[in-house]
């Protein structure tokens, strides 16, 4: 098994337990590099580098020169999205924030552009729930549509804690968008809750006989992008999934890339996602030696 470009998250540092006092840019990009990460992934919300503060190519440029000068390159954008819903806004107001996204993602050379479904959980009668899913599957299928025009990878992460967060869902809007360009953003931890716990589902829960593995197969062919870090089996204040260093949670890594082999082996890049977790500047450092070891295992 070849091993992958490996990328740091930067909203590790800006979330959670570093909200209030959020590591600078530089101060990320340092860490990373001393850590010997490849490359980092940047969080789109200030104080991290957002579209509306690099929107001009020459900011971009300045800005693409200060991360090569770490020797790092990008995994990807993961903008702030919060103020246009895609299942409660218009295609039209959803596109222009989209648009912005890819501006910044050409000028910086970035290839793919992360997304969720922004609403949280909760229940939906039949219709308002169908009305919304028709909603969502046309808005991203048109910005599927206008990144594969710009050259960028639309990818969704699913998690517990946003709207469609049962694996049968997870599928079902995936293949109702059926498009060559959006594809899916497998998180180890979010997929953990999503198919072995149920946490945050509506009504009964749907867990799968083989969870995270199941969950991998059900979706094979739509994984455009991996995110890797551990499972406790819990939620982070009750909300989205906690994000527990390797080797402290439930998630057997040498089974779940082992299956997953012929979805993430081809991918350029895999990225390590510490977000809310307290002991980032710690364990972000041992996470390469970990899956190093476990490529070395598969192999």
């Amino acid at each position: 098994m070849k091993q992958p470009k490996f990328s740091l998250g930067s909203w590790a540092f800006s979330f959670g337990p570093f909200e209030n006092n959020p590591w600078s840019f530089k101060e990320f990009l340092s860490y990373a590099a001393k850590a010997q990460y490849d490359g980092i992934e940047i969080n789109g919300f200030r104080p991290h580098p957002h579209p509306d503060d690099f929107d001009t190519k020459s900011k971009c440029t300045e800005l693409l020169k200060q991360i090569e000068g770490y020797g790092l390159g990008i995994s990807g954008y993961a903008p702030d999205f919060t103020s246009v819903p895609p299942r409660e806004v218009s295609a039209a107001q959803y596109l222009h924030e989209i648009e912005k996204s890819l501006k910044f993602c050409n000028h910086m050379g970035i290839r793919i552009l992360r997304v969720d479904t922004v609403s949280a959980p909760g229940y939906l009668a039949l219709d308002a729930y169908q009305e919304r899913f028709n909603r969502l599957a046309n808005t991203w299928r048109l910005a599927a549509e206008l990144c594969q025009k710009m050259g960028v990878l639309l990818v969704w992460e699913f998690e517990p804690g946003f709207w469609l967060n049962k694996p049968s869902e997870i599928k079902e809007i995936t293949e109702a968008i059926d498009h060559p360009n959006f594809k899916l953003l497998f998180d180890t931890s979010h997929a953990y809750m999503c198919s072995v716990v149920g946490a945050r589902q509506s009504g009964s829960k749907e867990i799968l006989p083989n969870g995270l593995v199941a969950l991998a197969n059900n979706v094979k062919n739509h994984i455009g992008h991996f995110h890797l870090i551990d499972s406790d089996g819990t939620l982070h204040d009750e909300e989205t999934s906690t994000h527990a260093p390797f080797g402290t949670g439930n998630i057997d890594f040498t089974k779940v890339i082992k299956a997953m082999k012929a979805e993430v082996e081809p991918l350029e890049w895999w990225c390590f996602d510490f977000c809310f977790c307290p002991t980032t500047e710690e364990d972000a450092r041992k996470a390469i030696p970990f899956v190093e070891n476990v490529i070395n295992t598969i192999r």
